[in-house]
């Protein structure tokens, strides 16, 4: 919905609560005309049900309104004797319309100075627990929000398992656009896995100011741009396009912001042409083919911790030279031939059980792909049970690269990859771009999905909404994210840029972190050099938790100390 039309909405609104409350104004020693001047109207309403003015500020406030609501609703209710169970169901039911039916049709007195308090246990239940959840909303909504890192494109730089608190007003809190949702959920509503909200109503996108811009190699939460999942909990077969805000969030490093030059060299990141230098505490991983000499692969993983990786396996040569079988499997699965003796062949490619057992395949002793920080390889380099370490560098075509296809027919940049691409201009508003067969595939989601313009394409001729155009203006910034687990990750090497409007928040600390979180409580273990640690920072990640602890313990100790002497000035 437009601004527009959430103005005329609004004014609706303000008719509709004028009609249906005036007398009750009246009723209250006000004037009439009070109950249809907006915002006005609202404080006025504070004043004759005896409750805060800040209220009304509350009331602007997307999903926490809508508990709000109802609590005005049966406020003012009570203030003008109408305090039974029925008459707060109704208000609630029908959406405050009640309130005008007693406007017209009942004998009301006013209570300016009516008991506050509930008139009973279950209702002071209730409003504790509505206040809780507006508190929580709104600091979930616009300060900050709990994120759990559920996959490991930024390992080692943050851990499967790590709970994140992320902040919202770093990069401007961002007002939702789906204002009737459920609290605290995302998509979906657990357990009964149905979504969390409804599409319309839609509130125009509106960011507040920022504290601080994005800045090159920040980690940001984001909105997935490609999400098209019908809920994130559960695999479906049909498109589904969310709203922005409720698409899955991501985490990734910022590597490239608008206005900016992207290539990638053998996995090395260029901007605007200089090597892009990663900030201490980042920890980027590569995928390293690592052959031993005589010590099982086994033992050297255990020794080194590396979780991440996959075996090759070992095929006797006189079934891997059968005249066209070894291009059929290349073609096919894409086998590659790592090693090449009299008697054996080491091969990798997409092995399944059935082709192992057909070809007679084992897994090799000696070779196997393993995932490693620089530090993990420099420990294998140095090692004497290592005979290689080799860093597997990408030189050929991958498939879903950006920008892949487009309109069904393979992209003059198939040839990229993982780790050769480029270079790629990161739009920036503002800025303009020459259109073109060559560059209208970088910039053709941009245009037509992310900025909303109808794009068409016939020929060498690009319309957009309806006008030839040979340049396009862009109306927003974008930003170009990739996982620190450089061969691990889905990220802007697949689906490219990520607008400013799906910018979430700015992780800034983690409170929690528990190895083996996907294996089942029985195997959870408390990583606790990690607990309080900041995201971000010089050096490396310092733990603050004995400081928490310190700290609870003086509150604590205060607070037994304060109660005691209040019991003793009381005896």
């Amino acid at each position: 919905m437009e601004i527009s039309g959430w103005l005329i909405f609004m004014l609706l609104v303000q008719v509709i609560h004028g009609i249906g409350t005036w007398k009750l104004y009246v009723k209250a020693g006000r004037k009439a005309w009070e109950a249809f001047i907006p915002v006005y109207n609202g404080i006025v309403l504070m004043q004759i049900i005896n409750r805060p003015k800040y209220w009304i500020l509350l009331l602007f406030i997307p999903v926490i309104n809508l508990f709000l609501f109802p609590i005005i609703w049966i406020e003012t209710l009570r203030t003008f004797g109408k305090k039974s169970t029925l008459d707060m169901v109704l208000g609630v039911v029908t959406l405050g319309l009640y309130i005008a039916y007693v406007n017209y049709t009942q004998e009301t007195t006013y209570h300016p100075n009516r008991d506050l308090k509930a008139p009973n246990k279950t209702m002071d239940t209730l409003g504790s627990i509505s206040f809780a959840v507006v508190v929580a909303t709104l600091v979930h909504t616009y300060f900050i929000q709990p994120y759990t890192i559920p996959t490991s494109s930024l390992e080692k730089s943050l851990l499967v398992g790590d709970f994140l608190f992320v902040s919202k007003f770093h990069y401007g809190a961002r007002t939702p656009l789906t204002p009737i949702a459920a609290p605290m959920v995302h998509d979906t509503l657990p357990v009964i896995k149905v979504k969390s909200y409804l599409e319309k109503p839609s509130l125009p996108y509106f960011r507040f100011p920022a504290l601080q811009k994005i800045e090159r190699n920040d980690i940001v939460v984001f909105n997935w741009p490609a999400d098209t999942l019908y809920h994130m909990y559960k695999a479906a077969d049909k498109r589904y396009d969310k709203p922005i805000d409720k698409k899955t969030n991501y985490v990734k490093r910022c590597t490239a912001i608008p206005g900016d030059k992207i290539e990638i060299k053998d996995g090395i990141i260029f901007i605007i042409g200089k090597e892009s230098i990663l900030p201490e505490r980042a920890k980027p991983q590569y995928f390293y083919l690592v052959k031993t000499k005589e010590t099982p692969i086994d033992n050297i993983k255990e020794y080194y911790q590396i979780t991440e990786g996959y075996p090759l396996f070992e095929i006797n040569n006189e079934i891997w030279n059968k005249p066209g079988l070894k291009d059929e499997l290349i073609s096919r699965y894409g086998f590659e031939e790592i090693k090449k003796d009299s008697l054996t062949s080491v091969i990798t490619g997409q092995i399944d059980q059935e082709i192992y057992n057909k070809l007679g395949l084992i897994i090799s002793t000696n070779y196997f792909y393993g995932n490693l920080t620089f530090e993990k390889f420099n420990q294998l380099k140095s090692d004497s049970r290592i005979a290689t370490v080799t860093r597997q560098i990408s030189k050929t075509a991958e498939d879903g690269i950006f920008p892949d296809k487009q309109d069904g027919k393979p992209s003059k940049y198939n040839n990229w990859n993982r780790d050769n691409m480029g270079p790629i201009y990161i739009p920036e508003a503002g800025k303009s771009v020459e259109l073109n067969k060559e560059t209208l595939p970088f910039y053709k989601k941009v245009i037509g999905e992310y900025e909303g313009n109808d794009l068409k394409v016939n020929g060498d001729e690009i319309r957009i909404n309806g006008e030839v155009e040979t340049s396009y203006t862009f109306k927003q910034d974008y930003y170009w994210m990739m996982g620190d687990n450089r061969h691990n990750s889905l990220d802007s090497r697949y689906w490219g840029f990520v607008p400013a409007d799906h910018i979430v928040g700015k992780p800034i600390f983690i409170w929690m972190s528990i190895d083996g979180i996907n294996d089942g409580i029985k195997n959870w273990s408390i990583r606790w050099d990690r607990l309080f640690t900041t995201v971000s920072g010089k050096g490396q990640p310092q733990s603050y938790f004995q400081y928490f602890l310190i700290a609870l313990a003086v509150y604590f100790g205060f607070d037994y100390f304060r109660k005691k002497k209040k019991k003793k000035e009381e005896a």
